[in-house]
């Protein structure tokens, strides 16, 4: 069955792939992004894309719209992939470093969420990518101190709203990334190799968006094939 599926970050990496995966299985994209070009030229049906600042109230008000108008006023998956990483020691990081780092990770998270949820019904999923340097234990990584606390945020964040919003049937789960081999992450740490491409997390996060919410909600689950 086609569902309606918002997705953020879709330029690149993971979002990119996903968006992908979605369509040619015959669901609609709405694939969200600052760049919506990449999309664009893969000329795939299925997917609308436009450029999107989740920081931006009028780009959320943008998004309602198109929901309403375009979808009928429902949607059944939102998926926040988009992410803003910044690699400093922590005694060079501004204020303006940690404010444009939490404008994306936790304020647009939420902010979104609040956009599209008046479209969600009972059966929907919330997915939120967050990563293993937001669990508590885990272990943590110089220089990324505002990254790592923001993505410790949203899991805190989507932990609370599946208690708010379990009578409405609308679930809320949080998938906690290890390392993927993504741009994001080549630029961050340059030379690093990570364990899986940004096409097999993309496969993963697809699946889970469609059926995870029948067995779980409120619920972080580590998705990391490295250890500790």
């Amino acid at each position: 069955m086609s569902k309606k599926i918002i997705i953020t970050g879709t330029s690149r990496g993971i979002g990119f792939e996903m968006t992908k995966l979605f369509a040619s299985e015959g669901h609609q994209v709405l694939a969200l992004s600052r760049n919506e070009k990449p999309l664009k030229e893969q000329a795939l049906e299925r997917i609308e894309a436009f450029p999107f600042d989740i920081s931006k109230t009028e780009d959320l008000h943008k998004v309602a719209s198109y929901v309403k108008t375009e979808w009928g006023g429902s949607a059944d998956v939102l998926i926040h992939n988009a992410g803003a990483l910044i690699n400093k020691p922590f005694e060079s990081l501004t204020q303006l470093d940690f404010q444009k780092v939490y404008e994306v990770n936790v304020f647009g998270v939420a902010a979104l969420t609040q956009a599209v949820l008046p479209f969600m019904k009972s059966g929907s999923h919330v997915v939120t990518v967050s990563s293993m340097g937001g669990i508590q234990g885990s272990v943590k990584f110089a220089g990324l101190a505002a990254y790592s606390s923001s993505k410790g945020a949203v899991i805190t964040l989507s932990e609370l709203l599946a208690e708010e919003y379990k009578e409405q049937g609308i679930a809320f789960n949080v998938l906690a990334l290890g390392a993927v081999q993504t741009e994001m992450l080549e630029e961050a740490f340059p030379g690093y190799q990570a364990p899986l491409s940004a096409q097999e997390m993309a496969a993963y996060i697809k699946n889970f968006a469609l059926t995870g919410n029948a067995f779980y909600n409120g619920k972080v689950l580590q998705v990391s094939a490295s250890t500790p």
